[in-house]
């Protein structure tokens, strides 16, 4: 079986040599199209490809239309909307990604964010101390709960919302459970989102479920960009002085949020997976559910069911 691994930003080289010696033990080829600048290359470079990995590289129709012999793609990541999963299920298929690996990556980097945004990003004033404070988390799945053990760290008050995690679970984790999103924002001093971007959440972060947040509120995005109401939340940072934004995914609005100069941050690329280690686990992982697929069949992390 022939195995491509798409990356327009290419992994780490030792997760590639990592990659290779996983699909080669396997019996299988490895194929590298390594950042291209064109789809056009990709649509060639996947005709005859049984597997595809891929980081942030969208999987269009095209894409899956130009795939001939494609059974599986697999995103080396939590995320997985840059893969047109329903599309993929209607060509037959398999899409998964590889949750867990750049969980910890993630959560490293919230706090970086997050103590660059309390000490008023370095600009010599003086700011205020993560002890002590309430620290909100929307989505308590791998990034969240990794985000969690941090903060305790810190010596934060934790809490989490999710609508699909039992209160349970959450609790026996030593983070306070909350029973919505609105209860999330009202009661917390900062908030950190970890939820996809579905249907259902995309636009929600508004600006009547920010303007909750108590005065000095600061919200983290290292979810996903189209999560967040950039008309709203730009509205709603006019209205009130106090409240912050930091982010990894620059907003299409970057050029309006840059604005509110000391109250936001946006890194220039996406960042939070952005580590050697993350880098690698997730190729490898990629590599050997693609392995475990063509060997028994294995779909324990298919995405589009």
């Amino acid at each position: 079986m022939k195995v491509l691994v798409a990356t327009e930003k290419p992994f780490a080289q030792v997760a590639v040599d990592g990659i290779r010696k996983e699909v080669e033990s396997a019996g299988n080829t490895l194929e590298l199209l390594e950042k291209y600048t064109d789809v056009s290359q990709l649509l060639d470079a996947v005709k005859d490809a049984d597997a595809l990995i891929v980081r942030s590289d969208k999987v269009t129709p095209a894409v899956l239309d130009a795939a001939n012999n494609l059974k599986i793609v697999v995103r080396a990541g939590a995320g997985y909307d840059n893969v047109d999963i329903a599309y993929a299920k209607e060509k037959g298929v398999v899409v998964e990604n590889t949750p867990g690996q750049n969980s910890n990556a993630v959560a490293e980097l919230v706090f970086g964010l997050l103590v660059y945004a309390v000490r008023n990003f370095y600009n010599g004033k003086s700011g205020t101390e993560l002890l002590g404070k309430k620290l909100g988390i929307l989505a308590f799945g791998n990034v969240g709960r990794n985000v969690a053990r941090i903060a305790k760290g810190f010596g934060m008050d934790v809490y989490a919302y999710d609508a699909f995690c039992p209160k349970e679970v959450i609790e026996d984790a030593g983070v306070h459970a909350v029973g919505s999103q609105d209860e999330l924002f009202e009661n917390c001093d900062i908030v950190s989102l970890h939820i996809p971007a579905t249907p259902e959440t995309k636009q929600s972060i508004n600006y009547a479920l920010v303007s909750k947040m108590k005065k000095g509120g600061i919200v983290i995005n290292t979810a996903r960009k189209e999560v967040v109401n950039e008309a709203e939340l730009l509205k709603l940072m006019a209205e009130r002085e106090d409240l912050k934004y930091v982010t990894d995914i620059k907003p299409d609005a970057d050029a309006e949020f840059m604005k509110f100069e000391g109250r936001y941050f946006s890194t220039p690329k996406k960042m939070g997976a952005q580590t050697s280690e993350a880098n690698i686990n997730a190729g490898i992982a990629a590599a050997r559910q693609i392995n475990a697929f063509f060997k028994d069949g294995c779909t324990k992390y298919q995405v589009n069911k």
